[in-house]
């Protein structure tokens, strides 16, 4: 396990990502490595006027050798200081960092066939351990991958054009959108993420053969307690290979 320890983390880049999230890209200020796991996350600390407070959010991208930089993304919460001063932050800003933390983390070279359900900014984690997966296993993965992301509607689609570009390129990465509150345009999947795993998960044993899959699974609380529990007690997964965060 790598140690988290505090660091200043210096913004480099922005952009949106949807109507109400953006994309930091931050780098250690001192040029040193960032090390962390697919699926970690830090805490940012926030100086807002009534005093600091502290912010923890996903990693965003996959770690690269040598590299000081990583992504996140924020929600900009009605009401919420934090994310409101992230939401304003511009380029050459500098603030505290600490990480890296947690237990949700993938190998990249894990061979299992993996479903990945996310909702939101749940899809975070999830995208760093993807791109930590095919930059190690290289065009075709050891075994399948698939992610089932979830959102409102289409403007809130995270990572669109890129995970639908990673899916042409990798035939072992398959990529699923479902909406709640779909236009009436919208071909594709609709519902909740819980609805479709009955189909999902019979095909993704079908594709990865006789090795068990294993579920990684990250949103907001109630979306993952449905999901952990539908994948144990009706589609028979072992509590062992049922990976989950909330971050509510």
């Amino acid at each position: 396990m790598i140690p988290a320890e505090p660091f200043d983390a210096r913004l480099v880049a922005s952009r949106a990502l949807a109507p109400a999230v953006r994309e930091l890209v931050f780098e250690r200020a001192d040029g040193r490595a960032f090390r962390f796991e697919p699926g970690q996350w830090v805490n940012l600390v926030l100086p807002l006027p009534d005093g600091e407070i502290k912010r923890a959010y996903s990693i965003a991208s996959a770690p690269q050798e040598g590299s000081p930089r990583f992504e996140l993304a924020v929600t900009r919460v009605l009401g919420g200081p934090g994310s409101q001063h992230l939401h304003d932050l511009t380029e050459g800003a500098t603030l505290r960092a600490i990480g890296p933390h947690g237990l949700f983390t993938r190998a990249p070279d894990e061979a299992a066939p993996s479903l990945f359900v996310g909702t939101g900014t749940g899809v975070t984690p999830l995208r760093s351990m993807l791109l930590a997966a095919l930059a190690e296993r290289g065009p075709r993965a050891a075994g399948p991958l698939w992610l089932l992301f979830g959102a409102r509607d289409e403007a809130d689609i995270l990572y669109r054009a890129e995970l639908e570009a990673l899916a042409r390129a990798h035939p072992d990465l398959r990529y699923e959108v479902t909406l709640s509150r779909p236009d009436p345009s919208w071909t594709g999947r609709r519902g909740y993420v819980q609805e479709h795993l009955p189909e999902l998960v019979g095909e993704l044993r079908a594709a990865g053969g006789t090795v068990p899959p294993r579920a990684y699974v990250c949103g907001l609380d109630r979306m993952v307690s449905a999901v952990r529990d539908q994948l144990r007690n009706e589609q028979g997964f072992d509590r062992k290979r049922v990976h989950a965060e909330r971050y509510d």
